[in-house]
């Protein structure tokens, strides 16, 4: 941001495209949380019409959302514009407030509604109330526990000591 602020919202989620010739420039526009002022994201800079997929293009033009959210969850994107999502508060782990019969092993599903960069065994502990050690040893998991993961998994919860 222009400001040094690290806040920035999309709003309704807006590009802006700007035609040189036969070349196009897509930014995606951001507000300042703090000052309020836009800044713009650079999506594709002096990139040749022909080189755009046409559903894309129109994507741009009409300000599609699904857009918006695919390009802001694009990591390249990010790096290149330099800028971090703040996923405070953007998952939670649905638990029963006990589990059911108490037989143990228990087996979990988890699925995601938008692809979040959580980690597993954060997202374990944090939703059974447990440490993350505690997690770690009690768990049995289909994936790397240690590895962020955005897409769903499962795991199975062995008994307490």
């Amino acid at each position: 941001m222009d400001c040094g602020s690290e806040s920035a919202t999309t709003g309704p989620g807006r590009f802006r495209v700007n035609a040189n010739h036969k070349l196009l420039d897509v930014w995606l526009l951001v507000r300042c949380v703090s000052c309020d002022r836009t800044s713009k994201l650079t999506v594709y800079e002096r990139t040749p019409v022909s080189s755009f997929d046409p559903v894309e293009l129109t994507g741009y033009r009409v300000n599609d959302a699904e857009l918006v959210a695919a390009r802001l969850l694009d990591p390249l994107f990010a790096r290149r514009n330099r800028f971090t999502l703040d996923w405070t508060g953007a998952w939670r782990l649905d638990t029963p407030p006990e589990w059911p019969g108490q037989t143990w092993p228990v087996q979990v599903a988890v699925d995601f509604a938008d692809p979040v960069p959580v980690r597993p065994e954060r997202l374990i502990a944090h939703g059974l109330g447990l440490s993350r050690g505690e997690a770690l040893r009690r768990i049995k998991c289909d994936i790397p526990v240690r590895r962020s993961r955005s897409a769903g998994f499962t795991f199975t919860v062995l008994a307490g000591d």
